[in-house]
């Protein structure tokens, strides 16, 4: 059986990050069990705190850890609850925290979700140096100014890199958990869940949020050199074995390495690559869906339209008239 982690932090947070996330995925675990017939839930989930004692919020909430981190040996997936008021504070407070999670990912290979100022806990770790990041737009000064070798982004964002998820606004947390369940549990369940919560489901508005950044949380220094290639040539036509060489590879040796080191074949790499380009074209300028669909290399308008709704969960028509301010009002 697999395991998440809620993370009950120490000193202010608002209960209802922390409440809300459970109560989503212990039903996403009843109902999938039922939905799959299996003799157990797919997850264990606990509420992680630094020891076993009650938390109070707010002086009003109080919330008893199910586990500490003490106890968690091995989890699958941590949600990094977020902290609030001073966070400077709350950073040093928590720190016992910041230690496991590092140690989970680094040792166990967990996947990792922050949630609105829970980025701070993350960006403490140094997992995601040199990779994008969201948290709640009021911090942002004090985030870049603490971690300036993090990329942070705007916080309507929801971030996924190799397994490490971040999210902004702390009532986006809904939203940000029906995507986590889409991911751990399939389609299906996430739906289930929405009706069940009430919450609007719509893997459309989840998608055309994800901002692909390219997986390069690894060693193997000719991969990066091609993926690199990749991003530098992906506008001219780009073939595997031209690649290749250009690292100095056999093809056979260069996928199954660029496969194992980016869990992406290099044509589903050059399809992101180009698919993120296009995504920026069309939220900025009044270009037709065709001349964007030129610029980034593809002469197949409907390769591209397919490709491009797999990846952002819109038609390119539809993504632009979403997120481009000229062409919302034309």
């Amino acid at each position: 059986m697999k395991h998440i982690s809620i993370i009950v932090p120490l000193g202010n947070s608002i209960v209802d990050t922390i409440i809300a996330p459970y109560n989503m995925f212990k039903m996403a675990n009843s109902y999938h069990q039922r939905l799959n017939r299996l003799s157990k839930p797919l997850f264990s989930i606990d509420l992680v705190g630094i020891n076993d004692k009650p938390v109070t919020y707010q002086k009003l909430f109080t919330i008893n850890p199910t586990a500490s981190i003490e106890s968690v040996q091995k989890t699958d997936l941590i949600i990094i609850s977020p902290i609030s008021g001073n966070l400077e504070k709350g950073v040093k407070d928590n720190q016992s925290f910041v230690d496991w999670i590092k140690k989970q990912r680094i040792v166990n290979d967990a996947e990792l979700a922050s949630l609105c100022k829970g980025a701070f806990l993350l960006a403490e770790t140094g997992l995601v140096n040199g990779k994008n990041c969201a948290t709640h737009w009021t911090a942002h000064e004090l985030f870049k100014q603490k971690y300036p070798a993090v990329n942070l982004i705007p916080e309507s964002i929801i971030c996924e890199d190799n397994g490490i998820y971040s999210s902004g606004g702390a009532y986006s947390i809904l939203n940000f958990a029906l995507y986590l369940i889409e991911r751990f549990f399939g389609r299906e369940t996430a739906i289930w869940t929405s009706k069940i919560s009430e919450i609007e489901f719509d893997r459309v508005s989840q998608s055309e949020f994800i901002i692909f950044s390219g997986q390069k949380e690894h060693s193997d220094e000719p991969i990066k050199m091609a993926q690199e290639y990749i991003e530098n040539n992906f506008e001219h036509k780009l073939n595997v074995e031209t690649i290749a060489e250009s690292v100095h590879l056999n093809g056979r040796s260069f996928l199954r390495r660029f496969k194992k080191a980016t869990s992406n074949t290099p044509l589903e790499y050059i399809q992101r690559v180009r698919i993120e380009s296009a995504k920026k074209r069309l939220e900025s300028t009044t270009n037709t869906i065709l001349e964007v669909m030129f610029s980034i290399g593809y002469n197949d308008e409907k390769a591209f339209r397919n490709i491009f709704k797999k990846y952002s969960g819109l038609s390119p028509k539809e993504y632009q008239r979403k997120y481009n301010r000229e062409m919302a009002f034309a």
